[in-house]
């Protein structure tokens, strides 16, 4: 099981690499969203904005009202994150939840 500091990290990461792609991002797309991700085995979550291709205001603690939500196993976090799990094959499967509207997803895989 990953620990709450490697799912900060792996979150950190994402956004970095986000944040190296936001020009392109920016575009393509006009999308600002708040977003949470559940970190089910550890009990704890985080939350920011995502906006303009970057995730900014990353934080500890949940959204409720976030308009895009992720759910996940710490480990599962971690290797979407890497690289080693595959989103769309985890989501179909049920390793993670993605919790958005149908033209938010879509908007996702644009930037992902």
């Amino acid at each position: 099981m990953a620990t709450v500091d490697e799912c900060r990290a792996a979150l950190e990461k994402l956004a970095t690499r986000l944040a190296e792609n936001a020009a392109a991002a920016r575009e393509k797309l006009d999308f600002d969203r708040s977003l949470a991700c559940r970190v089910t085995d550890l009990n704890v979550a985080f939350h920011g904005q995502l906006q303009g291709g970057q995730i900014s205001g990353l934080t500890e603690g949940d959204d409720p009202r976030a308009k895009i939500k992720l759910t996940s196993t710490s480990d599962d976090l971690v290797a979407l994150v890497n690289g080693e799990l595959n989103v769309m094959q985890a989501w179909t499967s049920g390793r993670i939840k993605i919790d958005a509207g149908v033209f938010d997803l879509l908007k996702l895989r644009k930037l992902l």
